[in-house]
């Protein structure tokens, strides 16, 4: 059977958090035609940005610095840096990481306030929390930073980010998945298998995966399954039972699958991500099949 577990209501049981339940409201009754305001009224007001933890996640970090295998050079064989995209980029902290790691760090923002605040950090980013904005590597450089304000599932943005052309080398989702209404998460995986390129990699910080599957949102709950599902077939519609789980389909990888090179749960995360002293977040890799 397949349902819509943001059209159920959460058991008493799963009890969200104040923030969660605040950001919740806010979006509850609301058609999806103006989510976007809704965010840019947040960022507008800028009173509450639960989702804003000041800093980059720690296993974004750890990941650029102890994954260089798996990730690659940041440069192409010519020397020219490679391309990484943000969705839903906030401010821009991640940004700033990967540019001192050597890539030209672009990030699309759908509200106009959140890409001002962005383009303002980003000015001057400091050396970070940890230092994580120094350059890694001399030979390599520092990458430049961008703010691209846009619908992340039209194209008109991408020319302020050198164009789709053959995709982006490194895109990087986090709490952008679980930000955006269920019923475009098959939207959501076309789109990320069309911008990244053929030899690119996605990384996925999934979050929340503990959260109750009837809670609702944003964010969505985002247990691994979600992942392995649409990334199967990007862009079929994956099934939930009554329970609002994931229903494992038994459908071979299509030809535009994603496949999973990737995946461990990460030692550090934002304390949000930590119930009772354990990480509850995961880092997934992705490249195409």
């Amino acid at each position: 059977m397949s349902v819509d577990p943001s059209n159920v209501t959460a058991p008493k049981s799963a009890a969200p958090t104040q923030n969660q339940d605040r950001l919740k409201q806010h979006f509850a009754g609301r058609p999806e035609s103006v989510h976007a305001s809704r965010w840019d009224d947040l960022w507008k007001a800028g009173d509450f940005l639960p989702w804003d933890r000041g800093y980059t996640n720690p296993a974004l970090i750890d990941t650029l610095h102890e994954k260089k295998e798996l990730l690659g050079s940041p440069l192409k064989s010519d020397g020219s840096r490679k391309r990484a995209l943000v969705p839903g980029c906030g401010k821009g902290y991640d940004l700033a990481l990967l540019a001192a790691h050597g890539y030209d760090a672009y990030g699309i923002e759908i509200s106009e306030n959140a890409a001002t605040a962005a383009r303002k950090y980003l000015e001057n980013p400091g050396e970070g929390k940890e230092g994580e904005y120094k350059v890694k590597d001399e030979k390599v450089g520092k990458g430049k930073t961008e703010i691209v304000l846009g619908d992340f599932f039209k194209d008109e943005w991408a020319q302020g980010a050198g164009g789709i052309g053959e995709g982006f080398d490194l895109i990087y989702d986090i709490t952008f998945l679980s930000a955006l209404p269920i019923s475009l998460r098959a939207t959501w995986a076309a789109r990320m298998a069309e911008l990244l390129a053929p030899t690119g990699i996605l990384i996925c910080l999934e979050f929340p995966t503990h959260k109750p599957l009837l809670s609702g949102g944003p964010p969505f709950p985002l247990p691994s399954v979600v992942y392995e599902e649409l990334f199967k077939r990007p862009g079929e519609e994956i099934s939930y039972d009554d329970a609002g789980k994931v229903v494992k389909s038994d459908k071979g990888e299509s030809e535009e699958a994603l496949v999973r090179v990737g995946y461990w749960k990460p030692a550090r995360t934002h304390q949000v991500g930590i119930i009772n002293g354990e990480v509850k977040d995961f880092v997934s890799v992705w490249k195409h099949k």
